[in-house]
């Protein structure tokens, strides 16, 4: 045999447990498919962890035994001790002190008889006497009645009274309670508060002060300032105009109530201000119980 010549010799094939190769046309098999079967066969595999996304810090339970902190809750802040009631010899002294000041006190809306007034004090909700004065002095001129203000017209009312807030509103309720006047009342303002209530325009306060600036009534209107006043000094205490106003009508000897009214507003508005009150000058400032209140350099 040449040297060229290439021997050729078959593979002896090993020795298996018997199978033969599967062929191309039988199912193949898959190791991975084969895996589950196995593990049947076999120790079973571990549960698998559920993934929470959380440190493994904040996962560990607490120590048994231990007593975990409570969260802290929210405290509502503490309400001011109420104020010392005032006494009938305090209120008296009040109000005497305001009447050796101003034995006269008069209301500063301009007006010329008691329909006037009743519009003045419509015109006065959410604005200034003097904003009030300013617009009605020319208003007036033209329409001091019922009858005349109609003959007016509400677009006439309204260029009149524009410098006034809220005048749209307030000219359509001047126009109605007029006619109302004319139809129910005979042109006049009534002289009882359910009545001067009916009117378009006019509550409790505008009939309080109706009542006691036209027909001297001992009523007690409460607006901005006596509301303040009577709360801060803690005379008369109350949430609302009407506990106020209640409550000053008890504590006030009847002798000083026809002019207590105007008292209350006038030191309101002039002395204990809402926002920086003048307590060096204020005329009842032993008598106040506001806690705030700066006693240094006081009248005596």
């Amino acid at each position: 045999m040449s040297k060229n010549t290439r021997r050729t010799f078959a593979r002896p094939k090993p020795a298996g447990d018997g199978t033969d190769k599967p062929s191309r046309q039988g199912p193949a098999t898959n190791s991975r498919q084969q895996k589950p079967a196995a593990a049947k066969l076999g120790r079973p595999r571990a549960a698998k962890k559920k993934k929470t996304g959380k440190p493994a810090t904040l996962q560990t339970r607490p120590v048994s035994g231990t007593k975990q902190r409570a969260k802290p809750t929210r405290r509502s802040p503490a309400l001011p001790p109420p104020l010392t009631p005032w006494t009938p010899a305090e209120v008296c002294e009040a109000f005497a002190r305001f009447r050796r000041a101003n034995p006269e006190p008069k209301g500063e809306l301009e007006h010329l008889n008691p329909y006037t007034l009743l519009v003045a004090v419509v015109l006065s909700a959410q604005a200034t006497d003097a904003g009030v004065n300013k617009a009605t002095r020319a208003l007036f001129a033209v329409a001091d009645t019922p009858a005349r203000m109609l003959a007016l017209g509400e677009e006439k009312v309204r260029d009149y009274i524009k410098t006034v807030g809220l005048y749209r509103t307030k000219a359509r309720n001047i126009i109605a309670l007029s006619a109302k006047l004319l139809a129910e009342f005979d042109g006049e303002v009534p002289h009882s508060r359910a009545g001067i209530e009916s009117l378009p325009g006019a509550g409790r306060k505008t009939a309080n002060v109706v009542l006691n600036m036209a027909f001297g009534e001992r009523t007690m209107a409460v607006d901005t300032h006596v509301f303040r006043v009577a709360n801060r000094t803690g005379m008369a205490p109350g949430k609302t105009p009407l506990e106020v106003e209640l409550g000053l009508e008890r504590v006030i000897p009847n002798q000083f109530m026809l002019h207590a009214h105007h008292w209350l507003i006038l030191h309101g508005r002039y002395t204990c201000l809402a926002r920086s009150p003048r307590c060096k000058v204020c005329l009842i400032n032993d008598l106040c119980r506001w806690p705030e209140k700066s006693t240094e350099g006081t009248r005596s």
